[in-house]
Formats: C-alpha cells, sequence, structure tokens
C-alpha cells in the first residue's frame, strides 16, 4: 500500500520559495519598507547562513563569507509579495578593525530600530558559545524598541541530547535573569533539527499562512 507523502509544514514551503532580492549597504538603500520581514542575526560562525540555507532547502541562498568587507550587507530574500527574510552581518573577525566594527554595528542599529516592515529578530547563537557580548547587545536593541526576538541554539548536533537540553534550561534561565522575554530552541541544519519549531515562529511573525478571507455570508452576519 502506497503511503501518503507527510505534507510539508506550510512556512516551510514559503520558504522553500525564497530568492535573492538585493543586497544594501545602508538603510537608505534597503528595499521599500513594507509588507512583513524577518531578520537573522549572529555572531560570525554561528551558523546564520546554514540555518537560512535550510529553510529555504537550498545550498547556497545565504552565502558564508570569510572576507570582512561582504559582511557588512544588509542581504533581502524574497518569498512572496508581501515577505521577506533578511540576513543581517555578523560580528568576530580578529583582522577587522575597530572603526569598521562600530560603522557596522551603527548600520545595524539603525536598522534594527527604524525598519517598520520587521516584525521579528531570529538570534542565532552556536549552542557552545550562548549569550556572547554580541548576543546581548543584539537583545537590547530588540528590547529598546519592543522587538519580538526568538533564540535559535545552533549546531545542536555537536552536543548529546542531555547536554544540548541542560543549555537551552540554562539559556532560557539567562535571559530571565538579564530581563529579556524571548523564546529559545535548540537547532540543527546538519540533521535538520527544529526546523519546524523555527518554521512555527516564522508563520507567526510573517502572519502565514494569512487567515482565510471572510466568505460573503460571513460580512452579512456580521452586518
Amino acid at each position: 500500500m502506497t503511503q501518503t507523502p507527510t505534507p510539508l509544514h506550510p512556512v516551510l514551503a514559503l520558504t522553500g520559495r525564497a530568492s535573492f532580492m538585493i543586497s544594501a549597504p545602508t538603510l537608505a538603500l534597503c528595499p521599500p519598507d513594507i509588507g512583513r520581514e524577518v531578520a537573522f542575526a549572529g555572531r560570525s560562525n554561528a551558523g546564520k547562513s546554514s540555518c537560512i540555507n535550510a529553510l529555504a532547502r537550498q545550498r547556497q541562498l545565504a552565502r558564508a563569507s570569510k572576507t570582512p568587507g561582504r559582511t557588512q550587507l544588509i542581504n533581502f530574500f524574497t518569498l512572496d509579495a508581501e515577505r521577506r527574510l533578511v540576513d543581517l552581518p555578523g560580528y568576530g573577525y580578529a583582522k577587522v578593525s575597530h572603526t569598521m566594527k562600530d560603522e557596522w554595528q551603527r548600520h545595524l542599529g539603525t536598522y534594527l530600530q527604524g525598519r517598520y516592515s520587521l516584525r521579528g529578530l531570529i538570534l542565532l547563537m552556536d549552542i557552545r558559545h550562548p549569550l556572547t557580548d554580541f548576543d546581548r547587545n543584539m537583545l537590547t536593541w530588540a528590547a529598546q524598541r519592543q522587538l519580538p526576538v526568538h533564540c535559535v541554539l545552533t549546531k545542536a548536533d555537536k552536543l548529546n541530547r542531555g547536554p544540548a537540553l541542560n543549555v537551552l534550561q540554562a539559556v532560557k534561565k539567562d535571559l530571565v535573569t538579564l530581563g529579556f522575554d524571548s523564546s529559545v530552541q535548540l537547532f540543527s541544519a546538519l540533521k535538520l533539527d527544529g526546523l519546524e519549531a523555527l518554521g512555527d515562529k516564522l508563520g507567526e511573525w510573517l502572519e502565514y499562512p494569512p487567515p482565510p478571507e471572510l466568505t460573503v455570508e460571513a460580512h452579512a452576519r456580521q452586518a
């Protein structure tokens, strides 16, 4: 008997249609500030590109680069006419000057605080090195704007299940202690663990799938 394939998570079906839109060095050069978008941020080597590629089921949509000059760009990926994913610059390169880092952070702060269509921030942290100074800065920026944050502990496959769950609980506790109201999950781009949970969060912020339109009869009942 042939088994019916399991339907793909609706949001993952949407992210599977992701395509590169534009790279912008400043807020002024970003796409029009309309619709809904979710941004991904993470320190260098936190697995941000791998996460975006796993969501899109594409190997090279978001490209990790060791060239510091390329990381200052804000990369936009379109999902449909109203929804986008945004890949924000990562930090952590020893060879980058403090002046350049300060400049990147200024543009990043401007984007986070001034982008109306931004509905949420996915903050990626290597499960072995969570809540770095960069992570805390991002959480602070988001809190100042009352922007919701979902923390994703990447590379969870590097730890056994028990230790990974221990880190998850520790990060949840630390976020409360620090005064940040953020959700947290485990994630592995290699094993695709946590992909649907991440899809649920994206669906919440992107309002996808959209609610069914009211029928003529429903309108009549509400009149």
